[in-house]
């Protein structure tokens, strides 16, 4: 239910070998990246199962829908298997709900062929309720895979409303991720028991850690 995160704006290739390798170990999901890591990472994973994500308009979701949609193509292309997109957040706060909606259908167009799992990253915490089931409403008829609460860059991140809220408007046909604020496992197992069913941070190992702590406490 990891996704294993490496977004930072700087780095060494030494992060990167981290990253795929702790994957590899622990068994997470993906590793969720920027695009130009993302051939790096395809080639570090080669033959495993964990898929390589990468954050399309990546923080702020402030590039055109034009660019957004180059951005998804040229990423799949260079091997990533999941994508990761900010909405335009100012055009959804200023009623341009068409925009958003065209960005969203063009995510999917472009992923679904492919079989790509794509992912509609809301930045609740900018967001009104009302403008967070918009968004949600909008990814579901679009046949989005997932919504996402944040991008881990906002004022803050994934809150168990927000992920009760969106679980509640996508049902169980849509996939829930969680992420931003989520360093431990207490927050972790909270979010899922909201309805999140993936998890994005860059803490992974130290959940898995502290899982593993618990089950040989209850398990001794």
């Amino acid at each position: 239910m990891i996704d294993h995160t490496f977004l930072k704006p700087y780095g060494v290739q030494a992060n990167i070998d981290q990253l795929c390798e702790e994957a590899l170990h622990y068994g997470f999901a993906m590793v969720a990246i920027n695009p130009a890591e993302v051939e790096t990472c395809v080639r570090l994973l080669t033959g495993s199962k964990v898929r390589v994500g990468a954050a399309i308009g990546f923080p702020f979701g402030q590039s055109t829908a034009e660019c957004k949609a180059f951005e998804i193509r040229d990423a799949i292309e260079k091997g990533a298997t999941e994508i990761d997109m900010v909405i335009n957040i100012r055009a959804l706060q200023k009623g341009q709900i068409d925009l958003v909606k065209r960005e969203i259908e063009e995510l999917v167009g472009i992923c679904k062929p492919n079989q790509v799992i794509n992912k509609v990253i809301l930045e609740t915490c900018y967001l009104t309720d009302f403008e967070k089931e918009t968004v949600c409403r909008i990814a579901k008829t679009s046949g989005a895979d997932f919504v996402k609460t944040s991008t881990g860059f906002g004022t803050s991140g994934a809150t168990e409303h927000d992920i009760r809220l969106m679980h509640r408007v996508v049902g169980p046909e849509m996939g829930v991720k969680a992420s931003g604020g989520i360093r431990d496992l207490e927050t972790a197992l909270t979010m899922i028991r909201a309805g999140a069913t993936r998890i994005g941070t860059s803490n992974s190992v130290k959940i898995i850690e502290e899982l593993k702590k618990e089950f040989i406490i209850h398990n001794p």
